[in-house]
């Protein structure tokens, strides 16, 4: 099975690769324009102050409906606004009092790409890791895509350092 399966992805390989290619020329081929770097600057500001009060439907009102969140390095994916909410149930549940001290912050046409410093007491399951009780720290670097027809954003891209976290 695995064979097959292997030499099915190498035939498929450069097509995948082409169509991803081309959608990162799009991107790259999106001017900058002063009214939607504001649009996008303000939705980013709307989401974090919604996470930071916990405000879910808050949360969910800057994203679209087909959004997708992901753990990068696990491969864990969440989607849609059902997906979206078990995300940030199961996160804000395993470290209630989870703080991001944003570091840096890059705003373009594309979207937003945010580093931060993160600390929270795991304090219940959370991708299947037993609570410790501990006060952790990592880093993380997360990108929101931007959905320019509907003004919000596609969902995380969520890339972590110094969380051990289940593959």
């Amino acid at each position: 099975m695995a064979a097959s399966w292997a030499s099915t992805n190498r035939s498929c390989a450069p097509v995948r690769v082409a169509l991803v290619r081309e959608e990162v020329r799009e991107l790259l081929r999106r001017e900058p324009s002063s009214e939607e770097h504001e649009a996008i600057r303000e939705l980013w500001k709307r989401h974090s102050i919604a996470e930071d009060n916990r405000d879910l439907p808050g949360l969910l009102s800057t994203l679209t409906e087909d959004c997708v969140y992901e753990l990068v390095q696990t491969g864990h994916r969440w989607e849609g606004h059902e997906g979206a909410a078990r995300f940030y149930t199961g996160l804000l549940g395993g470290f209630p009092d989870i703080v991001f001290q944003l570091t840096n912050i890059v705003i373009g046409p594309q979207g937003v790409c945010e580093e931060a410093d993160v600390t929270g007491t795991h304090e219940a399951e959370w991708l299947g890791v037993a609570p410790t009780g501990e006060l952790l720290a990592w880093k993380v670097t997360i990108f929101f895509p931007w959905d320019r027809e509907q003004g919000l954003f596609r969902g995380e891209r969520v890339y972590t350092a110094g969380l051990p976290l289940p593959g």
